[in-house]
């Protein structure tokens, strides 16, 4: 069930040393991802696909637990929906608006600190990005008719992203969430965060226990776990990937 339009094979894309040179000299590369692709293979594959990266401490027997390459984009892929993410005169990123409320959206700053409100960030003419609340004990009083009204109205919501922070692994408020997607029957995929503060061993220990939960307990959670850091950007691009792939931008 890979995503249309992707041509899979990572594996092999990384013992071929002279592809992704090309690939780093291509002008459909950004010069930001021209350099990542210029790391040593290891450093690369770590950046790209951490899942990966840890699934060889894992024995052979229970690999099959993980599900890593439901989506399994090339390099190339990627760079391309890198290009989606860069800002440029001809696609430009920009924070839009803030409502509280379905019919309410006012130009606003930019906000900073915990999300109170729905903020609107439009990708050139690709997509738009909402970031929303949190959910639990600080989301704001109206959370029920702001989050909730916009989840189950929105006719062209792509996908839900829940941020699951791994080093605590799924609480009692990420599971309000969660619950709210299969009650609405959303497909939503769950982004595991703060990867860079847990050793390898605590880390394959949460993707696990995290990938029965979604194995056992869920239905419209896509399968796969998508790890990212903020601090190092691990998986921060096959994220901006999948991304891409669901809004239509790798067709």
């Amino acid at each position: 069930m890979a995503a249309p339009g992707l041509r899979l094979g990572a594996e092999r894309l990384f013992e071929m040393p002279a592809v992704l040179e090309l690939l780093s000299r291509s002008n459909s590369t950004s010069q930001a991802f021209a350099e990542v692709l210029r790391l040593p293979k290891q450093q690369l594959r770590k950046l790209l696909y951490p899942l990966q990266e840890v699934e060889r401490f894992l024995a052979p027997d229970r690999r099959q637990d993980l599900h890593l390459r439901i989506f399994d984009p090339s390099p190339e892929d990627i760079a391309r929906a890198d290009k989606v993410f860069t800002a440029t005169e001809g696609n430009r990123i920009d924070y839009v608006s803030s409502a509280v409320r379905i019919g309410h959206a006012p130009d606003l700053p930019r906000p900073e600190g915990h999300t109170k409100k729905m903020n609107f960030f439009k990708v050139g003419k690709h997509f738009t990005v909402v970031d929303m609340p949190g959910y639990g004990y600080r989301a704001p009083e109206d959370f029920v008719d702001m989050v909730e009204t916009y989840l189950k109205e929105r006719r062209n919501l792509k996908r839900t992203f829940l941020l699951v922070d791994s080093v605590v692994g799924i609480q009692k408020t990420d599971n309000i969430a969660i619950e709210m997607c299969e009650e609405f029957a959303l497909p939503y995929v769950i982004v595991l965060t703060k990867i860079d503060k847990s050793s390898k061993g605590h880390l394959l220990k949460q993707v696990l226990q995290i990938q029965k939960f979604v194995n056992t307990k869920t239905q419209g959670c896509f399968p796969q776990l998508f790890p990212v850091s903020a601090v190092t950007f691990s998986g921060i691009h096959l994220l901006r990937c999948f991304i891409a792939s669901v809004t239509g931008n790798l067709d």
